[in-house]
């Protein structure tokens, strides 16, 4: 499950928004996803075909800023993500491709 919410953009299209634990921090962290999309089934199932199964939209309380919505739209992707705001997170921190999110960690040696 996650905290979240959507807008819907002039042209039908959506942005969703929402808020996820960390896949690779240990449950301790999380990060914010936004998907660009033609509606919000088609949003979660992006993310789901990630492999971010548990993934549900209920209600509209956390939607998008107009700034995350400006990230979004000029991302080629349309699928982005960084640290979800926070006491720990830094405030200016850059948006980031989800293929940076869905790679595995590094493993020691």
């Amino acid at each position: 499950m996650a905290a979240g919410g959507f807008c819907r953009l002039p042209n039908g299209r959506v942005v969703v928004a929402l808020n996820l634990p960390s896949p690779y921090a240990g449950g301790s962290g999380s990060v914010r996803v936004l998907v660009h999309a033609q509606n919000r089934a088609r949003a979660l199932t992006r993310l789901r075909n990630l492999g971010l199964r548990a993934v549900y939209l209920r209600g509209n309380g956390q939607p998008p800023t107009p700034d995350e919505i400006t990230a979004v739209l000029h991302h080629p992707d349309g699928l982005i993500w960084r640290t979800a705001p926070g006491a720990d997170a830094c405030a200016a921190e850059l948006w980031r491709p989800i293929r940076s999110l869905m790679r595995a960690p590094a493993t020691p040696r």
